[in-house]
C-alpha cells in the first residue's frame, strides 16, 4: 500500500483526469440502463424453460398471452378495442370474450392477446396496444409484459424518492460528523462517481445478460450506502492523520491505514455477494454481478478520487463549518464502562430482545414476488387481481406434461400409451381436468379411436386433434390442477411428477413448475452459500485478530442479529402494520439481507475489535481494551450505520414492494447490528470472556 499511496499523492491531478473521462464515457451507458432491464429475475435453466421452449416451437404455444379486461363494457365497446389492438398486426390471435363465454361476465370480462415472436419488444408492443385502446376507464392491458413495464417505470420513481428522501438526510448526519458543508460534500461526490460507471458497465454487461429490472434500485442503494460509509471512515482517519503531519503524508497515511480496511471491508462484503452466484437464478446473478461492480467502484473511488479530492481541497475541506464538533471520546468512554459494569444484566436484556424480535420468524410466508410488486395504485395491478377474482383463476393453475416415446403417439401402440398417461394423471388427488385427443374428440377408447382414423370423413376431423397435441415423438397434455400454481401442493405436484418413474421420458412445465423450481434451487444452494459466508469470514477473522472466540461470537450474534431483523419484516410487512397491508416476504429477501449485512457488518466488527486488539496488545488489559476500543470507534461506527440505514430506510418510502422490504430490511439490520449488538452485545461479551477472548491454540505471546 505504500507504493500505491505514493503513486496516488504525486499523481492526483492525473487520477482526477482520469475519473472525470471515465464518468464522463460510462454515463452515455449509464442512461441506457432503464431500457435494458426486462423481467423480474425469476428464471433459471431447467425443465420449465425446456417445456416452455418446445410449447413455443413443437406445438405452436404462444410465446406470451396477455390479457385485456374491460370492466362495465358493453359489446360494441369490446369489438371496437379488440379491433384497434388487431388494426396494429402485433398480436398473433385474438381470443374475443364475445366468442368465448368462459371469458365474459356482464360486469367483467377479458380477451387473450397472444403473441409469437420471443425476440420481439414488448415493452414498445405494450406502449403501441395502450395508445390504441385509450385511456378510457374500464380498459386495462395486463399480463407478464404490462407488469414489468409498470414496475420499471416504478422502480425508476421509487429510485428518485429514495434518492430524495435519503442524500439530505445522509448529509445532515455527515455535517453532525464533520461540522462543515465542504467535507460533507464530498461523501456524496465519490457516491455518485461510483453509481455512474456502474450503471454503465452494468447497461455493457447488459447486451449480453438478461438485467432484472430490480436493479436499478438495489445495486444504487448498495453502492451508495457503502461509497459515502467508505468515503465517512477515511475523511475521519484524515482529520486525525492532518493533525500530526503534513497533508500528503496525511493522505499517504490515510490511505495505508483506512484504504486497508475499506478493502477488507469490501472483501466481505464480495463474499456475500460470491455465495449468491452459487444459486442459479437469474435475479441472485444479477445481484452478485452488480453488487461485485458497484463494491469494486466503491472501492476505487474511495482510495484514489477521494484522495486526489481532498489533496485539491487541502485546507478547504475546512471551508463552510455550520456546526462545532467535539472529538472527545469522554461520553462513549463513559457508556463502555458502565456496559462492562454489568456484563451479565445486559447481556440477558439483549438477548432478550433479540429473542423477542425473533419469534415472528416462525411465521415467515415466502413467496416469489409477481403482480403483488406493484402498489395497489395501478390499473395493471388491480384489473388482473379484479380478473382473477371473478373468474376463480387463483383456484386452480395449468400444468403443460411433456411426454417422449420412441416410434411417437399415432400409431395404436401410441395410443395406448396415451390412454395410460391419461389415466395415470387422472389419478392423482390434485389433478382436475386431464385434455388429450380423447377428452376433445369424445372418444375415449384408443382402439375406437385408431378406427375412426381409417374413415376418410372422421379422419379429416382427428388429425388436427394429433396435430394439436403430438410433434414428433413428443406428446403434450396440459393439466387442469385443484389448486394455485404458487402453492406448497401444486409445488410438490410439480416434483412428484418430474421425479416419476414412468415408462415415457416426461417433462413438467407451468406456473406450479416454474414456483418449484425456483423455490428448490434456493433451498439446495442455500447450505452452501451460508458455509461459504460463515466459514470465510471465521477464517478471516481468526487471521486478523489471532482469535478463536472472537470469530465465533462475531458470527453468532450476526446471525441473531439478522434473525431478528427477519422477524422484524414479518411483523411489519406480514402481519400489514405501520399502515401496510398484510403480505408475503419475497424469497429473495432473507438470501440478499443475510449475504450483503453480513459482510456489511463484518465492517464494524473489524474497525472496533481492531482498536480494542491494538490496547490489549499494549496492555494486557482486557476491560481497559474494550472500553478503549468503543470509546475510540464508537461515534465513526455510529455515523456510518447511521448513514446506511438513512440510505436504505429511504427506500420504505418506495412503490415497489420487494425493493422497499430489501431496504426496510438492511436499514432494521444494520440498525440492531450498530446497537444491540456492537454497543451492548460485544463489550458485554468482551468482558465475560476476559482474557480468553484472545486465545488462539499454538498462539505464543506475554499475554497468552
Amino acid at each position: 500500500m505504500k507504493t500505491f499511496s505514493r503513486f496516488i499523492a504525486a499523481r492526483y491531478k492525473w487520477v482526477i483526469a482520469a475519473w472525470l473521462v471515465l464518468l464522463a464515457g460510462l454515463a452515455v451507458f449509464a442512461i441506457r440502463l432503464p431500457g435494458l432491464l426486462e423481467g423480474d429475475g425469476f428464471r433459471m435453466d431447467g425443465e420449465q424453460e425446456d417445456v416452455s421452449h418446445i410449447l413455443t416451437h413443437d406445438f405452436d404455444q404462444p410465446d406470451e398471452t396477455m390479457f385485456l379486461v374491460f370492466e362495465r363494457k358493453t359489446d360494441s365497446e369490446i369489438q371496437d378495442a379488440l379491433s384497434a389492438v388487431s388494426r396494429l398486426t402485433l398480436t398473433e390471435n385474438i381470443v374475443s370474450p364475445l366468442d368465448e363465454p368462459d371469458q365474459h361476465k356482464p360486469d367483467i370480462s377479458y380477451a387473450l392477446l397472444q403473441f409469437d415472436d420471443s425476440e420481439s419488444d414488448k415493452s414498445d408492443i405494450v406502449s403501441k396496444i395502450r395508445d390504441a385502446v385509450g385511456t378510457d376507464d374500464g380498459i386495462t392491458l395486463t399480463g407478464q409484459s404490462p407488469i414489468t413495464k409498470d414496475i420499471n417505470t416504478a422502480s425508476q420513481k421509487d429510485l428518485m424518492i429514495a434518492e430524495a428522501i435519503g442524500l439530505p438526510i445522509a448529509l445532515i448526519v455527515l455535517l453532525f460528523a464533520f461540522g462543515t458543508v465542504t467535507a460533507s460534500l464530498v461523501p456524496i461526490l465519490i457516491g455518485v462517481a461510483t453509481i455512474i460507471p456502474s450503471f454503465g458497465i452494468l447497461a455493457l454487461f447488459g447486451k449480453y445478460v438478461d438485467l432484472s429490472i430490480f436493479v436499478l434500485n438495489i445495486i444504487p442503494m448498495l453502492g451508495l450506502a457503502l461509497s459515502i460509509d467508505f468515503a465517512l471512515l477515511f475523511i475521519s482517519r484524515y482529520r486525525e492523520e492532518r493533525k500530526l503531519q503534513p497533508i500528503p503524508g496525511a493522505v499517504r497515511t490515510t490511505i495505508e491505514t483506512a484504504g486497508r480496511s475499506i478493502i477488507f471491508s469490501a472483501f466481505c462484503v464480495f463474499i456475500g455477494l460470491g455465495a449468491m452466484l452459487l444459486i442459479r437464478v437469474d435475479i441472485f446473478q444479477n445481484i452478485a454481478l452488480g453488487g461485485m461492480i458497484v463494491v469494486t467502484m466503491a472501492v476505487l473511488a474511495s482510495i484514489t478520487l477521494l484522495p486526489s479530492v481532498l489533496l485539491v481541497l487541502k485546507e478547504r475541506i475546512d471551508k463552510g463549518k455550520v456546526l462545532r464538533v467535539k472529538h472527545d471520546t469522554d461520553g462513549w468512554r463513559k457508556f463502555a464502562e458502565g456496559v462492562i459494569k454489568r456484563p451479565v444484566l445486559i447481556t440477558i436484556v439483549a438477548l432478550a430482545i433479540l429473542g423477542t424480535a425473533l419469534i415472528p420468524v416462525r411465521n415467515m410466508t415466502l413467496t416469489i414476488p409477481q403482480i403483488d410488486s406493484l402498489p395497489l395504485t395501478y390499473d395493471t395491478r388491480s384489473a388482473y387481481e379484479h380478473m382473477e377474482d371473478a373468474f376463480g383463476m387463483r383456484d386452480e393453475s395449468t400444468a403443460f406434461v411433456i411426454a417422449e416415446r420412441d416410434g411417437g403417439w399415432t400409431d395404436d401402440d401410441g395410443l395406448d400409451a396415451m390412454k395410460d398417461v391419461q389415466e395415470a394423471l387422472e389419478q392423482d388427488p390434485l389433478t382436475g381436468q386431464v385434455t388429450t385427443v380423447f377428452s376433445e374428440s369424445g372418444i375415449g377408447d384408443p382402439t375406437v379411436f385408431s378406427q375412426a382414423l381409417q374413415v376418410p370423413e372422421q379422419q379429416a376431423k382427428l388429425e388436427p386433434l394429433l396435430d394439436a397435441f403430438t410433434s414428433g415423438d413428443r406428446l403434450m397434455i396440459p393439466v387442469t390442477l385443484n389448486a394455485d400454481g404458487a402453492s406448497t401442493e401444486a409445488q410438490d405436484w410439480a416434483r412428484t411428477w418430474s421425479e416419476k418413474d414412468t415408462p415415457w421420458d416426461m417433462k413438467i412445465g407451468g406456473e406450479a413448475k416454474f414456483n418449484q423450481e425456483i423455490f428448490d434451487e434456493i433451498a439446495d444452494n442455500i447450505v452452501y452459500a451460508l458455509l461459504i459466508i460463515i466459514v470465510s469470514t471465521f477464517i478471516i477473522l481468526m487471521l486478523a485478530f489471532r482469535s478463536l472466540l472472537i470469530p465465533f461470537k462475531a458470527i453468532v450474534m450476526n446471525i441473531g442479529g439478522l434473525s431478528a431483523s427477519f422477524g422484524l419484516l414479518v411483523y411489519i410487512f406480514q402481519y400489514g402494520h405501520f399502515g401496510l397491508h398484510p403480505g408475503t416476504i419475497a424469497l429473495i429477501i432473507p438470501v440478499i439481507v443475510f449475504s450483503l449485512v453480513f459482510g456489511l457488518s463484518m465492517d464494524y466488527e473489524v474497525f472496533l475489535i481492531s482498536r480494542m486488539q491494538e490496547s490489549y496488545l499494549e496492555t494486557g488489559d482486557n476491560d481497559r481494551s474494550t472500553v478503549e476500543g468503543l470509546a475510540a470507534t464508537s461515534k465513526v461506527i455510529t455515523s456510518a450505520a447511521l448513514i446506511m440505514i438513512v440510505l436504505t430506510g429511504a427506500f420504505a418510502f418506495t412503490d415497489v414492494m420487494p425493493v422497499k422490504q430489501i431496504g426496510v430490511g438492511i436499514a432494521i439490520a444494520v440498525a440492531i447490528d450498530a446497537t444491540i449488538i456492537r454497543l451492548l452485545l460485544v463489550p458485554s461479551l468482551m468482558k465475560l470472556f476476559g482474557d480468553w477472548n484472545w486465545w488462539l491454540p499454538f498462539r505464543k505471546d506475554k499475554f497468552q
